[in-house]
């Protein structure tokens, strides 16, 4: 009997496999893309750019780099990963006519952008309709997270610059709705900026947030059903002001820097003022207390503008900054809702932090960097992230359960995408076999009995 020596087991390769196919689990995103009708769509919504006698249909071209990128791909070239698989992908065209696509949705500028998202915003409602009580619309609110991101350039691209972390590259400002503790969270907007774009510009904000806005069903496109959340680079007089303004009435959550105006009131404050905070459970939040400002604090803003600010004994080892008192760390946001307590405000507000995880997620699925030079090729380049993540986030949303619909997109390649499967053909059928020993093979099987059962689009 032979000793077997190492640590894992030695096996023979060959090259001349048949009928297997590789990333199998993938199967999930191309029957998620079909019963949102996002095929369709995107087709419907590019055909002034396909060419008389063209072989490839601009909208699948399109669709396959979302695809390859939501596989892990952050190259036009990945694309390649699809073309080895026809028979789950179908036909895919050559790197070179990717790359003429690019170049002609680019030239057009946006009028090629707005036709994308028009297609992307038509897909999005019907998913939410098929969603239904999974929906992020499904208390009747939408909740939108405005946030910057910082992209790292490693080469000389156009509008590369430095940016505020003395790094280099550009800085887009990303919208996305938040589908809240039950589930993660897709893009409705990404502003590509240069590095050096300021942080709290308002005239930024308020282009990415009609962006978002443009991205909903119509119901929520206005009134206080659609809350806008930001960090403190959104609050300028001119942005608030946009959201309050009389016909659009959106309800807003807004960071507030600690000015020296507010850090006097602040020091104003009695202490009986001053309310427990509370964590997503409803317990007490230790160490934290919520107050809200009021007087001539409020002046120059529009009406009906409530300021609340938070003290908090800091973490271990935490600095203070200038503007905090007595040893506590302030925060300050504001918001126009009423009828709700303030530490309910205050939670909900804090809440914003899941943008983060999007921002991480999106790192991941094509953000890592610009792979383009053109500024005009990578706001191109953007939209075929955001419909990458708009399928990593739908396809959840439809079709898993539990703690796998929070899954973000590193763990789902993991588990679920890079699953290999045996192609079989009986007649006229064509059947992929899943191993039977891989752990998530039963999550794979279900969602795809799920998405089954969801109608089709028309």
């Amino acid at each position: 009997m032979k000793k077997r020596i190492g640590s894992y087991p030695r096996v023979r390769i060959e090259g001349d496999g048949r009928a297997v196919v590789s990333q199998a689990g993938s199967v999930l995103l191309v029957e998620t893309v079909r019963k949102a009708g996002l095929d369709t769509a995107i087709s419907a919504a590019l055909t002034p750019w396909r060419k008389a006698r063209a072989v490839h249909d601009p909208g699948k071209i399109l669709l396959d780099v979302a695809l390859a990128v939501a596989l892990g791909g952050d190259c036009l070239a990945d694309v390649g990963m699809l073309r080895a698989e026809p028979a789950v992908f179908g036909p895919v065209a050559s790197d070179p006519t990717v790359s003429r696509l690019i170049d002609t949705l680019a030239a057009s500028g946006e009028k090629a952008l707005r036709a994308i998202r028009s297609a992307r915003a038509q897909a999005r409602c019907r998913v939410w309709k098929l969603a239904h009580e999974k929906a992020p619309d499904a208390d009747g609110t939408v909740t939108v997270d405005l946030d910057g991101v910082l992209v790292i350039a490693h080469s000389d691209k156009e509008d590369a610059a430095p940016t505020w972390k003395r790094t280099y590259g550009h800085h887009p400002l990303m919208g996305f709705v938040d589908h809240g503790p039950g589930g993660t969270g897709e893009p409705v907007a990404a502003l590509l900026r240069p590095g050096n774009a300021g942080s709290n510009t308002a005239s930024d904000h308020i282009t990415a947030a009609r962006l978002s806005l443009a991205q909903l069903p119509k119901k929520y496109r206005r009134g206080r059903r659609t809350l806008i959340r930001t960090d403190s680079a959104g609050g300028t007089h001119d942005f608030v002001a946009w959201l309050a303004q009389q016909g659009r009435w959106l309800s807003y959550s807004v960071g507030m820097v600690i000015t020296e105006s507010i850090h006097e009131h602040v020091l104003k404050v009695p202490v009986s003022a001053w309310t427990p905070a509370v964590e997503a459970d409803g317990e007490i939040r230790d160490g934290a207390w919520v107050a809200e400002l009021a007087g001539d604090i409020l002046d120059g803003w529009p009406k009906g503008m409530r300021l609340i600010v938070r003290k908090e004994r800091p973490h271990p080892g935490a600095q203070l900054r200038f503007t905090d008192a007595d040893g506590m760390r302030l925060t300050c946001f504001a918001t126009n809702t009423t009828g709700r307590p303030i530490a309910e405000l205050e939670l909900r507000h804090r809440l914003r932090a899941r943008a983060e995880d999007r921002i991480r997620a999106a790192r991941t699925t094509g953000l890592r960097n610009l792979p383009l030079h053109d500024t005009a090729q990578n706001k191109v380049w953007l939209e075929i992230v955001q419909i990458a993540l708009d399928l990593l986030a739908w396809m959840p949303m439809l079709a898993l359960t539990g703690k796998a619909r929070l899954w973000e997109p590193r763990r789902l390649r993991l588990r679920l995408f890079t699953a290999a499967g045996q192609l079989v053909t009986t007649g006229r059928r064509r059947i992929l076999r899943l191993a039977r020993h891989w752990p998530w093979t039963s999550h794979i099987t279900a969602a795809l009995e799920r998405l089954a059962l969801l109608s089709n689009p028309g």
